[in-house]
């Protein structure tokens, strides 16, 4: 296990969040939640309902619905939303669903693969190929319910699930419109750390690294879990964002008891999916839809988002949000310009 947490001095701190490996902390009963605890409020104009769903995989995926109330008999405008990687619909995603609702918008938050409520064995896993057909997923789904209208459908990403977003995108011509906030390219931080900052031998001895502990899982039939790097407690002098996703994911503002990011850990050899495969490579593809862009001024992450913008055709639209840090745009809704998010949506899927 040693070998593979060398890993973690290069692309995992430059993702804690998503990558954070903690143990449960049930025996001590703290931040234990109740299997339907939600970190928000359910809008009184908005009804939820669980609904499930197969992707291409055959993997049953889970998700909730959110309607706005008395929203008449004309189909609907509807949004797939997902994201961070390692979060649940409980979170942001469930949170973002419940504000476009009350904007009139039907919205679906769902768990990827692998996580959350949703199926696929192994567990702890993340793929780019599945998570990206797990957003498709979710608009064939959207598509085929009588409230909603096919031809009006959009996607919002959240964190590692942005840069999944704009892959379904470029991929998926249903998709109308996509939007991202505080996006994570994933590949590019397993891949090259952060900062690009992983040398060829350092990425060399991780795959061997990776390659040996495949081994070790063959030989005891399991699949051995990932370092922690998320515990229950700070030592106190770690990087500003590990606070600032500690303080989202271990504490009550945004604690799930099946969130990786707060109690689980991902698989060892995750990352091995990640290496080989650049997601935004077909961004400009995904033009002549519309692409919105939005990053806190002092996210840590922000540069994820410039580039992406950069590398993208129009229509296209980045939108700073000062003083805003990256963890401030998961649940913060004084911050999160949703009011972007309804003109932006409500121009493009009509």
């Amino acid at each position: 296990m040693k070998q593979i947490a060398l890993l973690t001095i290069t692309a995992m701190l430059a993702f804690t969040q998503a990558f954070s490996q903690t143990k449960s902390d049930k025996k001590s009963g703290k931040m234990e939640a109740k299997a339907d605890h939600y970190t928000f409020q359910l809008s009184n104009n908005v009804t939820r309902q669980k609904v499930t769903f197969k992707n291409r995989y055959g993997i049953m995926l889970t998700g909730d619905l959110y309607l706005p109330k008395n929203h008449g008999s004309e189909p609907l405008a509807a949004i797939a939303i997902s994201g961070p990687i390692g979060a649940v619909k409980e979170q942001s995603s469930g949170l973002y669903a419940n504000q476009m609702a009350e904007h009139g918008f039907a919205a679906l938050a769902f768990d990827p693969s692998y996580t959350g409520e949703s199926g696929g064995e192994p567990r702890a896993v993340a793929s780019p190929d599945i998570n990206t057909e797990d957003f498709s997923a979710a608009v064939d789904f959207l598509g085929i319910h009588k409230n909603i209208d096919r031809k009006k459908i959009g996607i919002i990403g959240i964190c590692g699930f942005g840069g999944f977003a704009l892959n379904a995108t470029a991929i998926d011509k249903r998709v109308k419109a996509v939007a991202v906030t505080s996006m994570y390219d994933m590949t590019r931080v397993m891949s090259k750390g952060y900062n690009d900052a992983v040398t060829l031998e350092q990425r060399t001895k991780t795959l061997e690294q990776l390659g040996e502990q495949r081994w070790k899982d063959a030989e005891t039939g399991t699949f051995a879990s990932g370092a922690i790097l998320n515990p229950e407690k700070l030592k106190g002098d770690e990087p500003q964002f590990v606070k600032e996703y500690h303080d989202y994911y271990r504490t009550p503002r945004g604690f799930h008891e099946r969130s990786l990011n707060s109690t689980g850990a991902w698989n060892a050899t995750n990352a091995l999916s990640f290496m080989n495969m650049p997601i935004l490579t077909y961004i400009k593809e995904i033009s002549p839809r519309p692409l919105l862009i939005i990053a806190g001024e002092k996210a840590h992450s922000r540069y994820f988002s410039e580039d992406a913008f950069k590398a993208a055709a129009e229509p296209k639209e980045l939108v700073i949000i000062p003083n805003a840090v990256h963890v401030d745009l998961y649940d913060k809704i004084d911050v999160i310009p949703f009011g972007k998010l309804e003109t932006f949506f409500a121009e493009h899927l009509k």
